[in-house]
């Protein structure tokens, strides 16, 4: 499998070595990223998702990154703050 069924990254060292690491956790944590926004009523930011999930955020933004490229979330149009007071995307199920 490759990605976004898998963990990706760009270059060898670091990158690769975290991405192997997330291997065994990352789709189940994919699944729990996709119930979370399925069942959220106006979408979810990154840091959202991951205090509502418990999950760092460092686990979880990437997984909204292969959810976005296998088309399964999309950008609602929507910002709000994250915890850094900058402006966030709000993610929420892609409409087919």
């Amino acid at each position: 499998m490759s990605y976004p069924q898998t963990p990706g990254y760009k270059v060898d060292g670091p990158s690769k070595e975290a991405a192997i690491a997330m291997i065994p956790s990352a789709g189940t944590l994919r699944y729990r990223v996709f119930n979370a926004i399925e069942k959220a009523t106006n979408g979810l930011t990154t840091d959202e998702c991951a205090d509502l999930l418990n999950e760092t955020v460092l686990a979880i933004r990437p997984r909204f990154t292969e959810l976005a490229s296998g088309g399964w979330i999309e950008d609602s149009g929507s910002r709000r703050k994250n915890r850094s007071g900058r402006s966030a995307t709000v993610w929420r199920l892609a409409r087919v």
